[in-house]
């Protein structure tokens, strides 16, 4: 017999049918009449006839014909949702799906498997494994782990000793001894009331990789989980059975209690969960959707799933790959830039930056170089003003290697932190199997990614801040010979001018954002745990500086593009017309004002799609000229900057007569 589980007004109905010839009308009252059933007012409705409403699935948002049978319209299980006309949502009403529902309509189930063991993970992978391009197993090392440590921790309540967090309460609570038959009570209690956080839920990306991140740890064999639990979260996972975990309410020490307490509770069936099959519904239900068993826990177990500082790291590995990726691209935008504005490459002569040899700024200088050398790849931009009378540019151009490159390096800092905190086992007590015992220690302190993200905002920050001065220079006529705001007939059309204010707000915003969170420490928990991290706030605002400053380089971009038109015919280094190109073929160029927001997010998609994206085009470039340039005794490394440049042969303009320092 077909089942649907149904959402109304908040409540979530299994609807069984006997009938496959009944109607999605027949569904929505069948639901209705339940609904009413279960209220002692009825709902406020007299009669189920009375009752307006339209039906939708769950999945994807699509309206259903009130006329469709239920064999033609839906599968079985399928989640819909009936929503009953005139309504007015609560604040607190939880939509069915997430925010980006096109996104997650999209979802395909992954063939490939990731193993995890609790040592190998990347940055790279946990955002794949985000993104729902992996499923997981453990290795067969992290079972043999796993299982080590679940007997110490049997031992212990067998011999009935007294351990915090297994036969103990938590935090101040830590000298109350709980009996044994109360053991399974006290890590569902433990669960339940610490699942305390507000605001919006993570989006299934986010919690995906929150998700993941924790059976990493778990999978190091510290954390006393039993084996059979743990294969019960990757199922889930596997099923991409995602609870609702509000974004706000930790501290970040002792770890991310709220956030992880959220994800266990849908695990344990309590709450809401979503999946791409079901959208929002409870968590029970959505489960048992995928085939899958709440989880029951055993002693230690909620503390095992809840104890560590995977909130923090999971978003700040996405901060991470994000602010990689936008570093990258800044380069080629600058560059595009600079040609626009009719800059010499002179300052990014190898020998200037050999003298300082920080690795970001000598790896940006050789970008600039490749990009722009016009023996390479001639420029006709550049020929056209070899001769000029300007001698040197202003900082936002010249100083490109120094400022750029100091946020590559940044990052790298951030990165190898991250790193490390992705593999490294941060719940409190750990279990030690070669020693037979638990040992109560602090690794659950979230500072150290508290502090690189707070570290990473500041760096990444620089990019959108020097790159609004870049669509300033852009955008003014006595800075740029170019006409005023990038468009003809001025006055009449308005042109890049309220972009470049979008562009400034932004960067005013990041100057606030800027500020770092875990300079804060406010002591909770009766003082037992009396300074934290708050590197919850530091990943989710690294998270929204790194955005903001996609946005105002996608800004710089479509200047830089539209200032090419004004200096046509003339053509660029071969490199930056293919970036000019791949811009055309979403936005064409300004000849008139016309409405700008969807020109703006089509140039955002090019600096954050990673299959058609500004870098793409360009790193073809910049890898040959490298080859050619870089003698072969000296070998890049693939995960470091490089240290090794070539000579730069490439001086348009700016004779070495009259230098000047500008102040």
């Amino acid at each position: 017999m077909p089942r649907y589980t149904v959402h109304v007004r908040g409540e979530w109905l299994a609807v069984p049918c006997q009938n496959s010839t009944n109607t999605v009308r027949w569904l929505g009252k069948e639901a209705v009449r339940r609904y009413m059933k279960n209220k002692p007012d009825n709902g406020g409705f007299d009669s189920v006839e009375e009752v307006k409403f339209y039906v939708r699935r769950c999945k994807g948002l699509g309206l259903l014909d009130h006329d469709d049978t239920l064999e033609v319209a839906l599968e079985d299980n399928e989640f819909v949702e009936v929503v009953i006309e005139g309504d007015v949502m609560s604040p607190d009403f939880i939509p069915s799906q997430p925010e980006g529902v096109y996104l997650y309509s999209k979802y395909r189930e992954p063939e490939q498997y990731i193993y995890l063991d609790g040592n190998s993970l990347t940055t790279k992978d946990l955002v794949n494994l985000g993104k729902g391009l992996y499923k997981i197993k453990l290795t067969p090392e992290a079972e043999a782990k796993v299982r080590a440590s679940r007997e110490v921790i049997e031992s212990i309540v067998n011999e009935r000793r007294v351990v915090y967090g297994i036969t103990t309460g938590f935090g101040k609570f830590a000298r109350t001894v709980i009996p044994n038959s109360k053991l399974q009570e006290l890590q569902v209690n433990l669960v339940r009331s610490h699942s305390a956080g507000v605001g919006k839920p993570l989006i299934p990306e986010r919690s995906r990789m929150l998700l993941a991140l924790r059976i990493n740890v778990l999978a190091k064999g510290y954390s006393g989980i039993s084996l059979e639990t743990l294969h019960q979260v990757i199922e889930a996972f596997n099923a991409s059975c995602l609870p609702y975990i509000p974004e706000q309410g930790t501290v970040g020490a002792s770890g991310d209690l709220a956030p992880l307490s959220h994800l266990a509770l849908g695990l344990i069936g309590e709450g809401k969960m979503w999946s791409p099959k079901s959208g929002w519904a409870d968590a029970k239900y959505v489960l048992q959707a995928h085939g899958l068993k709440p989880i029951t826990l055993k002693p230690k177990e909620g503390l095992a799933l809840i104890n560590g500082t995977q909130m923090i790291t999971s978003l700040g590995c996405e901060a991470v790959e994000r602010a990689s990726a936008i570093a990258r691209q800044a380069d080629i935008v600058a560059a595009l830039t600079l040609e626009v504005l009719k800059g010499t490459t002179r300052a990014f002569d190898t020998d200037i930056h050999a003298l300082r040899p920080h690795r970001g700024q000598i790896e940006v200088a050789f970008r600039f170089r490749s990009l722009l050398d016009s023996d390479h790849h001639p420029s006709e931009i550049a020929e056209s003003h070899r001769f000029c009378d300007r001698v040197q540019d202003a900082y936002t151009l010249r100083c490109c290697p120094q400022v750029h490159g100091v946020v590559n390096d940044t990052i790298a800092f951030v990165k190898d932190i991250i790193t490390t905190e992705i593999n490294s086992a941060t719940d409190n007590p750990m279990v030690f199997d070669e020693r037979k015992e638990t040992i109560s220690g602090g690794n659950f302190h979230g500072e150290y990614p508290a502090k690189a993200l707070d570290y990473l905002a500041i760096g990444v920050h620089e990019l959108a801040a020097i790159s609004e001065r870049r669509i300033e220079r852009l955008c003014n006529p006595s800075l740029s010979e170019l006409p005023a705001f990038l468009v003809t007939e001025g006055g009449l059309n308005s042109g890049f001018m309220i972009a470049h204010c979008t562009a400034a707000s932004l960067v005013s915003e990041n100057k606030a954002l800027c500020h770092p969170s875990s300079v804060d420490s406010l002591s909770t928990s009766a003082a037992t745990e009396d300074h934290v991290s708050m590197g919850g706030w530091a990943a989710r605002k690294a998270l929204k500086v790194i955005e903001h400053v996609e946005q105002v380089l996608a800004v710089e971009l479509l200047a830089a593009c539209q200032g090419i038109e004004f200096l046509r015919p003339l053509r660029t280094t071969t490199p930056l017309e293919k970036v000019y190109d791949l811009v055309r073929s979403v936005v064409r160029p300004w000849m008139k004002d016309r409405f700008m927001a969807p020109d703006i997010e089509a140039t955002h998609r090019l600096l954050v799609d990673q299959k058609a994206s500004v870098w793409e085009v360009a790193e073809p470039y910049i890898e040959k000229y490298r080859r050619e340039h870089i003698p072969e005794s000296r070998p890049i490394s693939p995960t470091a900057f490089s240290l090794a440049s070539s000579k730069n042969t490439s001086h348009h303009h700016h004779s070495d007569s009259e230098e000047y320092d500008e102040q």
